[in-house]
């Protein structure tokens, strides 16, 4: 017990580091999206109080903003770097890994769409996909309008996928999510909508990955098309 006029010495101060605030802010998104990632609720779930937070980030969009770039910090560059491989396989790779990470956390997705993603992260998977689309034979500034067309495609349509699910992470299956689909479109009035209900199978697998290629290979046999003559197929 601390004698009457004394004051309590302090406890050690809790160490804190970046990564640590990351892990909880995606834990919390996770569990309820992004207004549970407050800045309050990041401190609480590492145990500091919220000025700690801050002596590492002005806020939470910063957070957000790292959060992202360390995400997309952990795309494995193995599976599309690779010079020997046909230029087509490399970009599949890409976008298959990139779906498969962001399918994992959900609400990432929106911060992702919202923000600049001008991270060193970011701009390292950014050169990458510039010089992959260089070796389809497209000149520099093709490649530039190119990968910004696959960026779009890749982040569109696994939003369009998150938006589908009322849950936070990380999405179920896709057979239950195709599944859960496939029942709300049977119910469209085949009289009123029919050839919306003739094409309800296809319409109920637009989550799925044969989906998710099909519409990349056509964007792939577009990007192409133009390319000069004697260039890489």
């Amino acid at each position: 017990m601390t004698a009457p006029g004394r004051r309590r010495r302090p406890g050690p101060r809790r160490a804190l580091t970046e990564d640590e605030i990351l892990d909880a802010a995606l834990s919390l998104l996770d569990e309820g999206g992004a207004n549970a990632a407050s800045v309050r609720g990041i401190a609480a779930t590492v145990g500091v109080a919220p000025n700690a937070v801050y002596t590492y980030f002005p806020g939470k969009a910063a957070v957000f903003t790292a959060l992202v770039d360390r995400l997309l910090g952990e795309v494995d560059h193995r599976v599309f770097a690779d010079r020997e491989q046909h230029w087509r396989q490399r970009v599949e790779a890409l976008a298959l890994e990139l779906r498969s990470r962001l399918a994992a956390h959900p609400a990432v997705v929106p911060l992702m769409i919202g923000g600049p993603m001008d991270g060193p992260h970011a701009l390292a998977l950014n050169e990458r996909l510039l010089e992959l689309l260089g070796d389809a034979g497209l000149n520099p500034a093709d490649a530039a309008r190119a990968a910004y067309v696959l960026i779009v495609y890749v982040f569109g349509s696994v939003a369009l996928e998150v938006a589908d699910v009322a849950q936070a992470s990380p999405l179920p299956p896709e057979s239950e999510r195709i599944a859960g689909r496939r029942r709300a479109v049977s119910a469209t009035p085949a009289q009123q909508y029919p050839r919306v209900a003739a094409a309800s199978d296809l319409i109920a697998g637009y989550v799925s990955t044969d989906q998710y290629l099909w519409g990349l290979h056509r964007i792939l046999d577009g990007l192409t098309t133009s390319r000069p003559a004697g260039s890489a197929v």
